[in-house]
């Protein structure tokens, strides 16, 4: 049994972070970690890394604190790590333990992989089954609801306090959809049960972290949604965004949250997806279902992965005529092999 607190002895500095383009899940894994570590041992230096969080997450304790960077690939040597920091850089020495949170591929680490891997001992916790072996110990479990959850079961219970229950149960609910996707289990509403005991306010966090969105990212929504289409006798749904809609409107890739869910809300629809470009020119997508279709053996063969019902995928710098064509391929693959 991975062991948290036999992990965190004699320890003096620790370095967190999680996947590129955070979402609620491994910023609130992250923090939660965060605030449990200060919060419980004294004298344990801790830095988050990740690249820029949603808005939305800023609410949380510990947000001010995170160190972020910028850039999505791999990078593998310490000294070129500062080039991607935005401000003051905080420790190039190695951390005498790492943790990677809600990524069980060390690509997706990005730039922040530099840190991990020179780190003295590294640890990974996560909900997704990945390349795996990249850390030094793991604790994956695929049939948890969120990385948030896992943590929930590592922690004492008695020492969470106000600030770390925020962050976890953000990350509970945003992975669950507000606890209607099928990874939600009697254990999953148990635990946020208790995280509510800690006195959060968790309908304020339900409205902020999911629910509430920016006048931006309504547009995009809505561009989204006027340029759907649907193929396969209706049960499969996509729309995209290409880069001189972004400039247009001024998008952000933190925009396009929700998007895919609300797509795959259509009646009738299985399966719904959403592609934008990236600033370097590839391609980024989403899937969403409500089928037997295994959309994470779909997303791998697309330089991707994830869940059954939610994963995600990257294309080349190609053209979004290419890589409709591409997507549709292998989706429909992915009904036809049910």
């Amino acid at each position: 049994m991975f062991d948290l607190h036999n992990n965190l002895k004699e320890v003096k500095t620790v370095a967190i972070m999680g996947h590129v383009r955070p979402d609620g899940d491994c910023v609130g894994s992250c923090l939660g970690l965060y605030n449990y570590i200060i919060n419980n041992y004294k004298g344990i230096k801790v830095d988050v890394y990740l690249n820029p969080i949603p808005s939305c997450f800023s609410i949380l304790q510990g947000a001010k604190q995170i160190v972020h960077y910028t850039g999505f690939d791999l990078v593998e040597d310490i000294d070129e790590f500062p080039k991607h920091i935005q401000g003051s850089y905080v420790n190039k020495e190695p951390y005498d333990l790492a943790f990677a949170l809600d990524c069980g591929n060390k690509g997706r680490l990005g730039p922040a992989y530099s840190v991990f891997k020179n780190a003295k001992k590294t640890l990974c916790v996560d909900h997704h089954v990945g390349d795996g072996g990249f850390a030094d110990e793991e604790y994956i479990i695929e049939d948890y609801s969120s990385t948030c959850e896992l943590l929930y079961n590592l922690f004492d219970y008695e020492k969470i306090d106000k600030s770390a229950a925020e962050c976890l149960y953000t990350g509970i609910v945003t992975d669950t959809g507000v606890f209607q996707y099928d990874c939600t289990t009697v254990d999953t509403m148990c635990a946020a049960g208790k995280l509510m005991d800690k006195g959060i306010d968790f309908s304020f966090l339900i409205e902020h972290c999911f629910f509430e969105k920016t006048y931006v990212q309504q547009q995009a929504l809505g561009r989204a949604i006027l340029k759907s289409k649907r193929v396969y006798d209706d049960k499969i749904i996509y729309s995209y965004i290409d880069a001189d809609e972004m400039e247009e409107l001024g998008l952000d890739t933190k925009d396009f949250e929700g998007i895919c869910e609300t797509l795959r809300e259509t009646r009738g629809v299985g399966v719904a997806f959403f592609m934008y470009r990236q600033p370097d020119g590839r391609i980024k997508g989403s899937f969403r279902g409500a089928t037997d279709v295994d959309l994470s053996k779909v997303a791998g063969r697309l330089n991707g992965g994830g869940h059954k019902k939610a994963a995600g995928f990257s294309l080349d710098n190609i053209p979004m005529e290419e890589a409709e064509d591409i997507v549709l391929k292998e989706l429909i693959k992915g009904f036809e092999d049910r």
